[in-house]
């Protein structure tokens, strides 16, 4: 199948986040460590212009810890601040702190010659969607300030949150892009539920993710239900299926069940630590 989502909200949140910027001093990307090159929306360096830049590669406890480190470095070797986070649990927030006024050092000095003390930073949060950004925000300001969900399009326009004295943040609808030239990415943004999962084949996908699994992560699969990867695809699922007892009526296999249970235990990480895509 074709993935691609770009519903017309979209195109409304990018145009008021064209017009927020200037009023803005950083821009807070949040990536999905699981997808750090799919899970970029490619608008946003146009968009984010020469602001200040911080990348959070979020939900890192669900990805490879090793490529979590060297997607790090790859993003560091172009200029761009970086800290692995969990904003479900709140790891690495503490740091962003110190490190949003380090990248903002610049501004903050050119504020202080001109004899503004006190000014806030304000930031925009932005990212796709379903990659965490409000949940980070609720972890960041120790309370529940936005909405959050595991799906996408929760959050529908934008708030202004007041973090202390020194920080303002913006927090923005996740928006996509009109084309993904590649499908792999869109592949990747449906594997992860960045995608409207109305619109997805669910046993298609569950195919193509065990064919992805087992190709960077043998054994994975054997693991966790039991099953021999040998097979293709389809046969994998069938015998999840069989092995989940996933009956529709009778002995008839369900296959949008196993589907199911495939996608929603690599969403949750019951599967172990994946990262879909190997840093160059």
């Amino acid at each position: 199948m074709n993935y691609q989502w770009y519903p017309g909200h979209m195109t409304k949140a990018k145009r008021m986040m064209q017009e927020d910027i200037k009023l803005i001093d950083l821009v807070i990307e949040l990536v999905d460590a699981r997808a750090p090159l799919s899970s970029r929306n490619p608008d946003i360096d146009e968009l984010a212009g020469n602001k200040a830049r911080i990348i959070l590669l979020n939900k890192s406890d669900l990805s490879d810890t090793a490529q979590n480190g060297r997607w790090a470095k790859y993003y560091e070797s172009r200029g761009l601040r970086v800290l692995e986070t969990n904003a479900r649990e709140g790891t690495g927030v503490k740091q962003i702190q110190g490190l949003v006024r380090e990248v903002c050092r610049e501004k903050i000095e050119r504020d202080r010659r001109r004899g503004i003390v006190n000014r806030p930073i304000r930031a925009m949060v932005v990212g796709i969607p379903n990659v965490g950004k409000s949940a980070f925000i609720n972890a960041f300001a120790g309370k529940s300030c936005v909405r959050t969900g595991n799906k996408p399009g929760v959050t529908k326009g934008k708030q202004w949150i007041r973090l202390n004295k020194s920080l303002e943040l913006l927090d923005t609808p996740g928006i996509l892009w009109p084309k993904f030239e590649d499908q792999n990415v869109g592949k990747n943004l449906a594997f992860l539920g960045s995608i409207n999962d109305e619109i997805i084949l669910t046993q298609e996908l569950a195919q193509e993710l065990a064919d992805r699994i087992r190709t960077l992560y043998p054994g994975m699969l054997k693991n966790r239900y039991q099953i021999e990867e040998s097979g293709d695809s389809s046969q994998i699922l069938e015998d999840l299926a069989r092995v989940r007892k996933c009956f529709a009526r009778g002995e008839e296999l369900d296959y949008e069940k196993a589907s199911g249970i495939l996608i929603d235990d690599f969403r949750s990480g019951r599967l172990g630590r994946i990262t879909l895509e190997v840093a160059p």
